[in-house]
């Protein structure tokens, strides 16, 4: 594979005969499925049509012409190797058709989830189960088929061993098997941040630990949690959505479009590959060979060929100039316009190189990569926070009865000057230009996700401290001299503070909470009866 990077409302889905009204029960069907899966998808090869979408399950689950040709084209590997037997891999594709509710609540995943893992508001995962076997019943001679399951959420590990179980089922009895594995899932619980899950399908538990944005970075494998007498024994998956990295970390949200998966067939081709602009901030993995002739002016592009053990490691990771790559038949390497401005971690290589000497297993290697990544941006990230919490006001200025102080803006250059004393260097012992890096992160919109992301958690700190300020204050004695208008005002916002702090989940206890409402009832109760009325309608 190459990896090439440049810089219709839905109706409720419900099981035959179920009635549909406006707002949906929380035990409407497909509600728990829907928490985990958007629809389950066959795609099959016609002989006059090509690539055809055979099924869609729910059946009422709405794809636009866009998202089903998308589809279609995505789930069959794009090459002429021929990929006899079965074939796992994985794509996203932008949700077409406007915005389309959810019929689950996200909000407490997504508030408990580490960024990277929340559910995409806008794109679709697929994670495809393709079989391509010779079977002289079929007028063209092969069997072409695949099971795709289609989501919102990035747990790769978790669908594709899903898929692993399901689909061999699916290819021997197709549509009874599959409407029955998508009722087990509609019984799932609803993944929640930091709990461990035991998710039952085909007679096989799955167990699973759902990552939240609190655990340490070196906590990803699940606890038995005192499931040790399930019968059958719970298949542990180690990480709902971490691939092999030695056979890929994303500490930080990656905040540009991204295709595991793309062909010539996508609807976003031409925006992609147009040469009147310069290229678009992402990166795309591709097969087909057409590619290195058609994206030859990018600046980024990764060759990779064969798996080759013989320990030659280093020649392979070797960086070459764009100019070098001329024809199809370019050799496997990293072909970039890039300077680093780190140096190169031969300990790290040498370890690495080792290992395939020795034959050491590649969960092994993965967990030496992982630690060394997570070091590194550890390294270039705490700097960033330390000065982050800078910014944000002293809690002694925050006042009751005063709007809280503003969060003081993020300024590049007195972060960089911070650097000299409380840089990088003081956990990290790799050399190199760490404020081009700096300069460079600051440029990119993984900068301004970053930013948006923990500005927006800093304002809500504030404003959970602003109203445990409040709570604790004396709210008799602040009324004595308030005119009416002004006690008014007070629970009105007091009121609109409540109802952000719930729908926010601001991190603020439930005593405060609680202390607020009767704040709200104290201060209503001293005013006449017309304006009681006016507040507390029957």
């Amino acid at each position: 594979m190459d990896a090439l990077s440049g810089a219709g409302p839905r109706r409720a889905r419900g099981r035959p005969g179920a009635r549909s009204s406006g707002v949906r029960a929380p035990a409407a069907p497909w509600a728990r499925f829907s928490a985990w899966l958007e629809c389950v998808c066959v795609v099959t090869f016609d002989l006059e049509l090509g690539q055809a979408l055979e099924l869609v399950y729910p059946s009422d689950f709405r794809l636009t012409d866009k998202e089903k040709s998308s589809i279609c084209y995505l789930s069959f590997p794009d090459s002429h190797s021929g990929c006899l037997g079965d074939t796992q891999f994985s794509f996203r594709i932008r949700q077409c058709g406007g915005q389309r509710s959810p019929w689950h609540d996200d909000r407490h995943y997504d508030t408990g989830a580490p960024v990277s893992l929340q559910r995409e508001p806008a794109h679709y995962f697929g994670y495809v189960y393709f079989r391509q076997v010779k079977d002289s019943s079929v007028k063209r001679g092969y069997f072409q088929k695949s099971l795709v399951l289609v989501s919102r959420l990035p747990f790769v590990r978790l669908f594709q061993a899903l898929l692993s179980l399901i689909a061999p089922e699916y290819f021997d009895k197709l549509a009874p098997c599959l409407e029955a594995v998508c009722n087990e899932i509609d019984q799932w619980p609803a993944p929640m941040p930091g709990q461990t899950l035991n998710l039952p399908v085909m007679g096989v538990i799955l167990q699973v630990r759902i990552p939240s944005r609190v655990d340490k970075p070196e906590s990803s494998a699940p606890k038995q949690c005192g499931h040790e007498n399930l019968l059958p024994a719970p298949v542990v998956l180690s990480s709902v959505h971490e691939l092999d990295l030695f056979s890929c970390l994303h500490p930080l949200k990656f905040c540009c479009d991204y295709r595991p998966y793309f062909t010539i067939h996508d609807s976003e081709f031409r925006e992609f590959t147009t040469r009147t602009q310069a290229p678009p901030n992402v990166v795309l993995g591709v097969t087909n060979p057409f590619f290195i002739k058609m994206l030859q002016h990018w600046p980024h592009i990764l060759r990779v060929g064969e798996p080759r053990m013989s320990g030659d490691l280093p020649k392979q990771v070797k960086l070459k100039k764009p100019s070098r790559l001329k024809t199809l038949d370019t050799k496997p390497g990293l072909y970039t316009a890039y300077t680093a401005h780190l140096h190169r971690d031969k300990a790290l290589l040498k370890r690495l190189l080792k290992g395939l000497q020795k034959k050491r297993p590649s969960d092994m290697q993965t967990a030496l990569l992982r630690r060394h990544l997570l070091e590194l941006t550890q390294s270039f990230i705490i700097p960033l926070e330390h000065y982050m919490t800078s910014l944000m006001p002293l809690q002694k200025s925050i006042m009751p009865w005063k709007t809280p102080p503003q969060i003081r803006p993020f300024r590049q250059d007195d972060f960089l000057c911070s650097l000299e004393h409380a840089g990088p260097q003081l956990t990290c012992i790799l050399k190199g230009d760490w404020l081009g890096l700096y300069r460079r992160f600051f440029k990119s919109p993984h900068f301004d996700g970053w930013y948006r992301q923990r500005h927006k958690e800093m304002v809500q700190k504030l404003e959970a401290l602003h109203l445990e300020a409040i709570c604790e204050a004396n709210i008799e004695a602040w009324m004595k001299d308030k005119s009416e208008v002004e006690i008014v005002d007070l629970v009105l916002k007091l009121r609109e503070k409540l109802v952000w702090a719930q729908g926010h989940q601001l991190p603020v206890k439930e005593a405060t909470l609680q202390r607020a409402q009767l704040y709200i009832e104290t201060i209503i109760g001293s005013l006449p009866k017309d304006l009681q009325a006016v507040l507390c309608p029957p």
